[in-house]
Order: C-alpha cells, then sequence, then structure tokens
C-alpha cells in the first residue's frame, strides 16, 4: 500500500449520502434525483478531488466535529473502482428508468442502496471484493494486497 491511508469515516459519509438519496429518489419518484446521485459518483470517482458527498464531509461535517475521522492505512484504489462500478449502475437505472422500465430501474436502485449499505453497516465493499478478485486473475490495472 506504500503508506496510503483512507478515511473511513468519508467513505461513510459518502455511503449514507448515496442510500439516503437514492431513497428518496424512490419514494418521491424522482428519476433526476438518481441522474444526480449518478453523476456525482462518476464525477467523485474521476476527479476524487470533487467528489461533493466527501467535500460536504471535509469541509462541514469534520470541522464541526459532527463526524470524526477514522483514517486507516488502506489503498483508495479499490473504493474509487467501487464507487465507479456504482455509478455505472446508478446511471444505467436512470436510463432504464427514462425508458420506462420502472421495475427494472428501481431494481438496479436498490441494488446500490443495499451494497452501500452492506459497505456502511457491516464494512463489507463489494465492489473492493470485485477489484481484488479481479487482481488476483492477473487483470491489468487491479493491485493485489
Amino acid at each position: 500500500m506504500n503508506g496510503q491511508t483512507v478515511d473511513q469515516s468519508a467513505l461513510k459519509t459518502n455511503q449514507a449520502f448515496i442510500m439516503v438519496l437514492l431513497v428518496l429518489a424512490f419514494v418521491l419518484n424522482q428519476s433526476w434525483l438518481v441522474a444526480f446521485v449518478g453523476g456525482v459518483m462518476l464525477l467523485g470517482t474521476a476527479v476524487p478531488a470533487l467528489a461533493l458527498f466527501k467535500r460536504i464531509y471535509r469541509h462541514l461535517l469534520k470541522p464541526r466535529g459532527w463526524v470524526q475521522p477514522h483514517v486507516i492505512p488502506d489503498s483508495p484504489a479499490p473504493h474509487r473502482f467501487a464507487q465507479g462500478f456504482g455509478s455505472v449502475v446508478t446511471l444505467a437505472a436512470f436510463f432504464t428508468l427514462l425508458a420506462g422500465n420502472a421495475a427494472f430501474g428501481w431494481g438496479l436502485v436498490w441494488l446500490v442502496v443495499v451494497l452501500a449499505g452492506l459497505n456502511f453497516f457491516l464494512g463489507f465493499c463489494a465492489g473492493c471484493f470485485l477489484y481484488y478478485q479481479l487482481g488476483k486473475l492477473g487483470v491489468p490495472g487491479f493491485a493485489v494486497g
């Protein structure tokens, strides 16, 4: 890992925003909110410094002491991959909803909510797991350990 660290509190804040906003999108039947969350996730993956939900943590929640940092030795790459994969699924959900297939579109939204919840509540990152499995298979760009 070469001395890399990850602030788990920033990740959990990100997951909380994703879950809450996607559930809100479902309850209000607002596909534009699905697109917004997917876009935020995609932008945060492509340019981590612009990750909106993590910026809210860094510039609002952490300085006020509302959320305490929990920095651990870890590689940020698997987490970025997981978010990027989640953004693809979330944006696929939006386009599926736009095409009129509500059941499948909202099903994809709930898949993202459940996987974010699995990470938030139990600490299991399915996208990170996939990242490491790809690394074990020797897929270029996926580092193991």
